[in-house]
């Protein structure tokens, strides 16, 4: 049975892959989990999820998914935005730094990639083991984490994006979003694992990862 049939990306990358996964889903739940604890919410640091431990943030499902779905996510980070002294202020910041911490991975990535083609080890026709390792992770590196950013920011509940549009809107409105919740849960899940909705849904939005991709190696050549 040939695997490959089951998997988003090749069976040779998987080390890579996971590797990226490991460092995208930790820095992604600790930046939620420390900038609440940095708000006064205590609930992320007694649950052990103020650390940088990848065992307290990946869930197993999830990790399993981006591989053979193209999509995923962590463990959760519990927050109490009662706990915030301006709630709604701190919520979104909580809520968004997740996201922002996966544009900063892609960013760096970015950079790594700009470094390599300044020294012509990106382009060479002869590269040894290393750099080809080295161009495989940073191409993972940089393309998963600008997926995660995006993924991420999809308005639809359990997701950042979600959350940050609960903050911002007025409070009859919040309250409407808590009553049907449950419901938007279903309808991520029907555009997620339905693939004839998917291509219509989240697929269109998803290919603005190339985009960002894009984006940020054009900002970065401009300086190196």
């Amino acid at each position: 049975m040939d695997s490959n049939r089951f998997l988003v990306y090749p069976l040779e990358h998987l080390p890579f892959i996971l590797l990226v996964l490991v460092i995208a889903f930790t820095l992604h739940e600790f930046a939620h989990a420390y900038s609440a604890y940095k708000f006064g919410d205590m609930t992320a640091y007694n649950a052990g999820r103020v650390t940088l431990n990848p065992m307290s943030h990946l869930d197993v499902l999830g990790t399993i998914l981006i591989l053979i779905a193209g999509f995923g996510w962590a463990k959760p980070v519990p927050v109490n935005r009662g706990r915030f002294k301006h709630p709604r202020l701190m919520g979104i910041v909580v809520s968004a730094v997740g996201p922002l911490s996966n544009l900063l991975l892609a960013f760096i990535a970015a950079i790594g990639i700009g470094i390599m083609y300044k020294l012509g080890l990106w382009t060479n026709t002869d590269p040894s083991g290393s750099i080809v390792a080295l161009k495989l992770f940073l191409t993972y590196m940089i393309g998963l984490n600008a997926l995660l950013f995006l993924f991420n920011l999809i308005p639809l509940p359990p997701l950042d994006g979600y959350r940050i549009i609960e903050d911002l809107a007025p409070i009859h409105t919040r309250i409407k979003m808590q009553q049907y919740e449950q419901w938007g849960i279903f309808a991520f899940l029907i555009m997620a694992f339905i693939p004839p909705i998917n291509r219509v849904t989240l697929q269109p939005i998803l290919m603005y990862t190339e985009d960002i991709k894009n984006g940020l190696l054009r900002f970065v050549g401009m300086f190196l």
